[in-house]
């Protein structure tokens, strides 16, 4: 029985853990060869990458960090030189406000240093992916590139000035880049996730300050958190012939938490 992405290949960054993970897995599932990119977890990565082989996929793993030009070229030119083509993306690679990676803090009270490093992995770092991957997937004249973005960038929090300008700005890049593709077939779009298990955000979160994991799913319409594979799946659609009328969209898959 054949598989929607038979032939296919796709680069994941961000797949060591949480979200990237399942959807590298995900995208193994349905046949595509996957190309795992992580910076500091290396273990991690790898980890994703001998359960896709255990599993029977195919799949290699690249160390890149998306704040670096080099980097992100040498990534995208692996994934050419290893499997011939790049057909989709998921830019994944991200970092938040969790109390032991990144401090929450008010914008009175962040740095300079904070600042600078959430809008170099959030949005250059996507900035730059989005550059080398749409001038590979032009010379093929298809792609189809997912952004992760948050529901931050439509609701803000109290000590997420940085994440929260991060994504938004991710957002607004993402059309830019949808238009811009739109001539070469390159579809471009965007998941916003709410509250995920099994992230790293969400467990530092809840480890530094409780009443975040223990409030919110009450706050949530579906009355649950999300998991990884809500996200992926909604990746696994935008990369599908089945959204192939759709891009520039950016898609909150929140259990109706925007919503009210």
């Amino acid at each position: 029985m054949s598989k929607k992405f038979d032939g296919k290949v796709a680069l994941v960054t961000g797949g060591a853990s949480g979200i990237g993970k399942k959807t590298a897995q995900v995208f193994a599932r349905e046949g595509a060869k996957v190309v795992v990119t992580t910076d500091s977890n290396i273990k991690g990565g790898e980890e994703t990458v001998k359960l896709i082989k255990d599993a029977g996929g195919e799949a290699a793993f690249v160390k890149c960090d998306v704040r670096k030009e080099s980097d992100v070229e040498a990534a995208v030119a692996k994934c050419v030189s290893l499997y011939g083509r790049l057909d989709y993306a998921f830019n994944n690679a991200g970092i938040g406000p969790d109390g032991k990676r990144v401090p929450l803090m008010n914008i009175v009270d962040c740095t300079e240093e904070i600042w600078d490093k959430t809008l170099d992995i959030n949005l250059k770092g996507v900035f730059l992916c989005l550059k080398y991957e749409m001038r590979q997937m032009f010379k093929q004249k298809y792609g189809a590139i997912v952004n992760t973005s948050s529901i931050g960038a439509l609701a803000a929090v109290p000590g997420f000035c940085a994440y929260t300008a991060s994504k938004a700005g991710l957002n607004g890049l993402t059309k830019s880049a949808a238009l811009e593709g739109a001539a070469f077939n390159v579809r471009v779009n965007t998941i916003m996730p709410g509250p995920t298990d099994n992230t790293l955000l969400f467990e530092y979160l809840n480890s530094t300050t409780p009443e975040f994991g223990n409030d919110t799913p009450n706050m949530i319409p579906l009355k649950r958190i999300g998991h990884p594979e809500d996200m992926a799946e909604a990746v696994i659609y935008f990369c599908s012939d089945a959204a192939s009328w759709v891009t520039g969209q950016c898609l909150a898959v929140d259990g109706g938490m925007t919503l009210t």
